[in-house]
């Protein structure tokens, strides 16, 4: 049953609004890490070099998702802002426009990717044994981008204005195909014996072989895997631009003209998040480069754990995307009171899941490694720098929810400063530093990446406290308490 919910009324509690916001992001980030799972285990199969080609392309696809995420922020941001304000004719304007943004981005970013497929490896210091395997698959994931972009940006969007449960049906359709097409693509043709059997009996249930055809492709089919899933995902997202009940829904019918003043608004919120992402990426960048000169298996365990790292993250992303929901609606209908106290139940509630998230880190460390790999060296090695992360999942939350709360405050150059200094400030002199100087190596590396997330999440609260936020985004006429922020909750009944 589909409910119209005004974060505004008396008496609507906000922890059960920001849970109804978060859940499904919070699932939808737990579907796309156990895909992550399954799809770097199945890469992991074809053994440690094959796991190091693909983790050498990790950090520039996080940079390019993250210029993608940027985009997302900026449209999404004045989405909600409109909404909230009850201007849902702007809204609708700018999500044109968005549309528009999609095409030229998506475009842009495959070609240039593909471009320098090719060259990319080299640059980043790889082995000559793994310069064609990564680019291979970099010429191919590149293409992910003509998709990426539009499911990121309509994503966001659709999230902003409330709806965070078409994003989650979207991902999970793609989850599921892209694990398929990963089993067809990835292995060869080969013959599968099935055995089920009823536990604690004799009965048996299915005993068979049969063959099973496969592509042989290797790591350029789990590529390929991920484009055609990408491209379902953004395809689900794209209709729900035009068919979704929600207040910015548009038509085909609608007159689409480039307008100057909605990107400039846009470029406004979404270059600070550029040059944040860019900040961070980067860096990451510069710290693969260095953990590629300590050995393939060292970049295997590396990229390894980052992605077990991936668990911890599904409850900050849903808070952080419930923050910058609620903040954008309650600031663009000038309700600061609303917009401090849902980012406190924000904060303070995903604070307390990622340090749980933290414990489970420390403890299911190698059976989160073992799950990706058969090599005992890279499995000892992943598990120690895993449990040295463990201790700055608390920070790293605050550090990401806050950073959802000054998105949908509009003062997104704080998080761009504070990502500058702990990225580039840090981690990266300081990985140096213990890698070679002190030869600790990835455990160094690890080292430094604890100090950076740790200060990263000081200082985000410091400016979190500050206030300042509140402040960062007027608009003429205060106190319009009046205005509705409409969420469209499909909650089947009472909320």
């Amino acid at each position: 049953m589909k409910r119209e919910l005004n974060i505004f009324e008396e008496g609507i509690s906000p922890v059960k609004v920001m849970f109804m916001l978060a859940w499904p992001t919070i699932i939808e980030q737990f579907l796309m890490s156990a895909v992550m799972y399954v799809d770097t285990a199945m890469v992991g199969a074809l053994g440690a070099d094959a796991s190091a080609a693909v983790g050498l392309n990790s950090s520039t696809t996080w940079l390019i998702n993250g210029i993608c995420g940027a985009l997302g922020v900026g449209f999404s941001v004045l989405v909600g802002r409109n909404i909230g304000g009850g201007d849902h004719e702007k809204a609708k304007k700018i999500v044109r426009q968005a549309l528009m943004a999609m095409l030229v981005f998506g475009a842009a970013i495959s070609a240039i990717l593909f471009c320098i497929s090719g060259y990319l490896p080299g640059w980043l210091g790889a082995d000559e044994s793994l310069r064609n395997d990564a680019a291979s698959y970099l010429s191919i994931i590149a293409f992910i981008y003509l998709f990426n972009v539009p499911n990121a940006i309509s994503g966001a969007i659709v999230r902003c204005a409330g709806d965070t449960r078409t994003p989650m049906f979207s991902n999970l359709t793609a989850n599921i195909l892209n694990v398929g097409l990963n089993f067809l693509f990835i292995f060869p043709t080969r013959d599968i014996s099935l055995f089920i059997k009823i536990p604690f009996t004799e009965t048996v249930l299915i005993d068979t072989s049969f063959t099973m055809w496969g592509a042989g492709w290797g790591i350029r089919g789990a590529a390929f895997a991920s484009v055609i899933s990408m491209a379902v995902s953004a395809t689900i997202m794209l209709i729900t631009l035009f068919v979704k009940d929600y207040p910015a829904r548009i038509s085909l019918k609608d007159k689409y003209k480039f307008d100057g003043g909605v990107w400039k608004e846009m470029l406004t919120l979404a270059y600070p998040v550029a040059l944040e992402r860019m900040a961070l990426s980067g860096g990451q960048i510069v710290v693969t480069s260095m953990v590629t000169g300590l050995g393939t298996k060292v970049l295997a365990a590396h990229y390894l754990a980052i992605t077990a790292e991936s668990i911890t993250y599904m409850p900050v992303f849903g808070f952080s995307t419930a923050a910058t929901t609620l903040v954008a609606q309650t600031l663009g209908a000038e309700r600061r009171d609303l917009a401090k106290r849902f980012s406190n139940y924000c904060l303070y509630y995903g604070m307390v899941f990622m340090t749980l998230m933290g414990v489970v880190l420390y403890v299911f460390a190698e059976p989160l490694l073992a799950i990706m790999s058969n090599d005992p060296e890279v499995i000892t090695l992943g598990s120690r720098v895993l449990r040295i992360e463990a201790f700055a999942q608390t920070m790293f939350a605050a550090a990401n929810v806050t950073s959802g709360i000054l998105r949908g405050a509009g003062d997104t150059k704080w998080s761009f400063y504070i990502g500058l200094v702990g990225m580039w400030g840090v981690r990266i002199g300081v990985a140096y530093l213990l890698a070679y100087v002190f030869d600790l190596g990835l455990i160094g590396a690890w080292y430094a990446m604890f100090l950076d997330l740790t200060m990263r999440g000081i200082l985000s609260l410091i400016r979190f406290y500050r206030g300042k936020w509140l402040y960062a985004w007027r608009t003429p006429g205060e106190g319009n308490a009046n205005k509705k922020g409409i969420l469209k909750i499909h909650d089947g009944g009472k909320l």
